[in-house]
C-alpha cells in the first residue's frame, strides 16, 4: 500500500477500525479503489492511455480530482471491468460495493462531497448458483481415505469441516484454549466469535489428535493444529491436504475444495438435521439471512416430500364426485 493517498487510507482505517471490518475485506476495499483510480486517470487523461494500467500511481489523488467524478465515469469502469478484464458479475459487484462504500464514506462522513455520483450506481444482477457439495457416501469416502503419518490431525481436520462448516481461517486460527468440552469457540468474519457445538464425531476425532499432537518445541503452543515445523498450520497446507485426500478418495479437484467441505456440512445439516434457516445461519456464521438461504434450495426432494404430504393430494377427479 504503498502508493495510497491519504484519503483512501482514511477511508480504509475507517472501514477497518469503526465499522469492524477484517484487514482481508480491508485490503478487497483498497485494490478495487486502486483499479479504479488508475482507471480514472487514464480515463481523464490525466496520464497516457497507452501506459500500463498497473504501473499508474495513485498516491496524489485528492478530493478536488474526486470533486470531477461523475456517475457516467462509474459506468465507464463497470464497462472497462467486463470489457477489457473479463470480470464476471460477481466481481464487479463487489467492485460496485466498494466503491459505494469509499462515496458514501466521503459524503456523509468526511463530508467531502456535496453529491454523491455513486449513489445512483446499480450493481450487475448476480445469477445464484447451487452450491456444490459432498453426499454422504462421498463425505465418508473422503475421511476414509486418510492416512500416513499426520493422519490423526488430518481426520480431525476433515472431520471439523465436514461437520462444522467452517470457514479455512476459522479452522487454521482455532486455539486449544477455546475447546471447552463440546463447545468450540471461532472467529469469524469481522473479527465476530462464535460458539460451535462439537458433535461426538468431533470430539472424538480432537481427542484422538491431541493423543499424538506435538508438545515440545512449539512456535505458537495455543494452536490446535500444528505443521510438520511445528508451527501454526497455514491455510495453504490445509488447502494442499483437503486436495491430497480428495484426490486419493477419487473425487474432482476441480469441482471440490476447502469451502465445498463447508457448503457440504451446512447442506447436510440442512437436509438432514431437521434445522431451521436461522439456526443455520448462526451455525454458518453468516451476517446475512440471505446468504444462508441458498442452501434451502439444494434440497429438491423435501420440495417434493412438501407437495405429496399436502393433505389434498390423494384425491382424484372421481373422488370429489363422489363425496
Amino acid at each position: 500500500m504503498s502508493d495510497i493517498p491519504l484519503i483512501l487510507k482514511d477511508f480504509l482505517s475507517y472501514m477497518e477500525t469503526i465499522k469492524g471490518k477484517s484487514k482481508n475485506t480491508t485490503h478487497e476495499y483498497y485494490y478495487d479503489l486502486r483499479l479504479f483510480f488508475r482507471f480514472i486517470k487514464m480515463h481523464k487523461g490525466i496520464v497516457d492511455t497507452n501506459c500500463d494500467i498497473e504501473s499508474i500511481n495513485i498516491s496524489h489523488v485528492n478530493i478536488e480530482e474526486i470533486k470531477e467524478i461523475t456517475l457516467s465515469d462509474l459506468y465507464s469502469f463497470m464497462s472497462f471491468l467486463s470489457r477489457e478484464r473479463d470480470n464476471n458479475s460477481s466481481s464487479r459487484a463487489r467492485k460496485v460495493a466498494s466503491i459505494r462504500s469509499f462515496f458514501n464514506y466521503i459524503t456523509n462522513k468526511a463530508k467531502l462531497l456535496e453529491y454523491n455520483p455513486a449513489s445512483e450506481l446499480e450493481s450487475p444482477k448476480i445469477l445464484k448458483r447451487l452450491p456444490r457439495y459432498l453426499n454422504i457416501e462421498e463425505s465418508k469416502k473422503l475421511l476414509g481415505s486418510v492416512d500416513g503419518e499426520y493422519k490423526e490431525r488430518d481426520y480431525a481436520i476433515l472431520t471439523l469441516f465436514l461437520n462444522c462448516g467452517l470457514r479455512l481461517s476459522e479452522l487454521v486460527n482455532i486455539n486449544i484454549n477455546r475447546i471447552r468440552n463440546d463447545t468450540l469457540t471461532v472467529v469469524g468474519k469481522g473479527d465476530k466469535e462464535r460458539v460451535i457445538y462439537l458433535n461426538n464425531a468431533c470430539i472424538k476425532a480432537i481427542d484422538a489428535y491431541l493423543k499424538v499432537r506435538p508438545n515440545e518445541g512449539l512456535k505458537d503452543k495455543n494452536a490446535l493444529f500444528i505443521s510438520e515445523r511445528k508451527q501454526r498450520i497455514s491455510t495453504k497446507t490445509v488447502q494442499y491436504i483437503v486436495k491430497k485426500y480428495l484426490t486419493a478418495a477419487g473425487l474432482d479437484t476441480e469441482r471440490y475444495s476447502t469451502h465445498k467441505l463447508r457448503h457440504t456440512a451446512a447442506t447436510l445439516m440442512y437436509k438432514h438435521g431437521n434445522v431451521d434457516i436461522r439456526a443455520l445461519q448462526e451455525i454458518l456464521g453468516h451476517e446475512s439471512i440471505s446468504t444462508t438461504e441458498i442452501y434451502t434450495h439444494v434440497d429438491s426432494q423435501k420440495l417434493k416430500n412438501a407437495l405429496d404430504n399436502n393433505p389434498l393430494s390423494q384425491l382424484s377427479p372421481d373422488d370429489d364426485k363422489n363425496s
